[in-house]
């Protein structure tokens, strides 16, 4: 019997008009969408490797003479674009596109974006963007009438009084909907992807093809808690007008509102510092220093002997020679408060690292834990995990960076002086490379995205309940 009140639920699926739309928007959409998303990768691919290339050309070597200045980019460590981001941008546009390496600290470059074309104004079309947008309207539009529009139409009565059973009668109107709309979703989609892979797209390497098939089950359980949603708004009004229109209130506040809202209300009560102005006080902390030393070094120079010198024109005058043992004595004198210094601005510099990172990290834990009242903000989480473009990918990059100048400082920085003649400044040949960046294994991945996982499970359960025990007890 279940299966034939399905099957009933099926066609009177197909034959309607949303049916009609469902189609045209999957065979448009998500073909088109991963197609754009792949062209955009190619090009970002090509855009690194240049940056590379050119990056390698100046900074082969610190200049052998002098000492770097405190704000000049001796090195820079670049952002990979991920093969992923063709299904979820995430945040791959919004990271700088490299960090610059200073004496100062980290300087960040320019994000994707600076470059971008004028449509990035209007939004950017992805999978994550038509899943968590798109297919959460359709498929309350597939579900608001589901029993609000046989109750009004009176059909409601007549099926329930052939001793039919409740249970089934929902379980049809769900499972008939659910596999109407995911069937369009999952074809568009693999023919999306066989699209991109005849374009060169590396479906069967060992890491992705594991991601795309997890980020295909996170949509389709995604959608079904929309179905849930929809259901249940269905079964506790009469009219089919008055579902539809809660129906997408409810959308309009569980994917564009609530999401956002959570870090607004972070942002009010927990509000951080920019990386700018950190970098801004380390410099000017530097700036400080550097001043203090140049009196030291005055007052030596100032001790030492003057000589009679004879210029280009032939006129004598007395002059302080900052060479030979005057500079051995100026070296040695310099030699402790230079140390003494550069360990006080590392400790300083290190103190606002952390004062930072600890403010910027309770603001996004209050944001997302405010998000996760809606499932938008689980997919989201879990898409942008999935395919390594989301927070934990910046957390890596940013953490590569930050391993990355604690190298170049041992090796580099600790062993650069601007108040000690630079006769005996002695740099190194080569400034060291910094290591790939390391990528969060599958495993790791599931294991930060358990919370979200189990959320979007919680919602289907916990809808799909609630309506199957409204509509037992509803009086028909």
């Amino acid at each position: 019997m279940l299966m034939t009140l399905i099957q009933k639920e099926m066609m009177h699926h197909i034959l309607s008009a949303r049916f009609v739309a469902l189609l045209l928007m999957c065979l448009l959409l998500v073909p088109l969408t991963l197609h754009i998303n792949y062209s955009n990768y190619r090009q970002n691919l090509v855009d690194y490797q240049e940056a590379i290339k050119r990056a390698n050309i100046e900074e082969a070597e610190v200049n052998p003479k002098s000492p770097p200045e405190p704000e000049v980019e001796v090195s820079k460590v670049f952002l990979k674009p991920t093969p992923l981001s063709v299904f979820a941008n995430g945040l791959e546009n919004v990271l700088p596109s490299y960090l610059g390496m200073t004496r100062n600290g980290i300087t960040q470059g320019p994000d994707a974006l600076i470059a971008s074309p004028l449509s990035y104004l209007l939004g950017h079309l992805d999978l994550l963007f038509v899943v968590g947008t798109v297919f959460s309207l359709l498929a309350l539009l597939f579900t608001f009438d589901a029993v609000a529009g046989e109750r009004e139409a009176g059909t409601l009565r007549i099926t329930l009084a052939n001793a039919l059973p409740r249970d089934l009668f929902l379980w049809s109107k769900l499972i008939g909907g659910y596999l109407v709309f995911v069937v369009p979703f999952l074809v568009s989609f693999i023919f999306g992807l066989l699209m991109i892979v005849w374009q060169g797209f590396p479906l069967g390497e060992s890491d992705i093809f594991p991601r795309v098939l997890g980020l295909i089950l996170v949509a389709l359980l995604y959608i079904a808690v929309f179905f849930a949603i929809g259901t249940v708004i269905s079964i506790y009004l009469d009219s089919a007008k008055t579902a539809l229109i809660i129906a997408f209130t409810v959308w309009v506040f569980a994917v564009l509102i609530t999401p956002r809202v959570g870090f607004l209300a972070a942002k009010l009560t927990a509000p951080t510092r920019t990386p700018q102005s950190v970098y801004m006080e380390k410099a000017a902390m530097q700036e400080d220093f550097n001043v203090v030393l140049k009196k030291e070094k005055d007052k030596v120079v100032s001790q030492l002997e003057a000589e009679e010198v004879t210029d280009a024109m032939g006129r004598k005058m007395t002059v302080v020679m900052i060479g030979g043992k005057n500079a051995e004595k100026i070296a040695e004198h310099m030699r402790p408060f230079e140390e003494e210094y550069r360990l006080k601005f590392q400790n300083y510099s290190d103190k606002l690292d952390r004062d930072y990172k600890r403010e910027t990290k309770r603001q996004e834990q209050i944001g997302e834990t405010l998000s996760r009242m809606t499932p938008t903000s689980s997919l989201i989480y879990l898409a942008t995990n999935l395919t390594q473009t989301g927070k934990e990918k910046r957390s890596d990059y940013l953490q590569a960076g930050d391993r990355y100048w604690d190298r170049l400082d041992t090796d580099v920085f600790s062993k650069i002086s601007d108040h000690i003649p630079s006769t005996h400044y002695k740099p190194p040949v080569k400034v060291p490379q910094p290591a790939a960046l390391e990528a969060t294994t599958l495993e790791e991945t599931l294991g930060q995205s358990v919370v979200d996982v189990l959320l979007l499970c919680c919602f289907a359960v916990a809808l799909t309940t609630v309506a199957f025990l409204r509509f037992f007890r509803t009086d028909i």
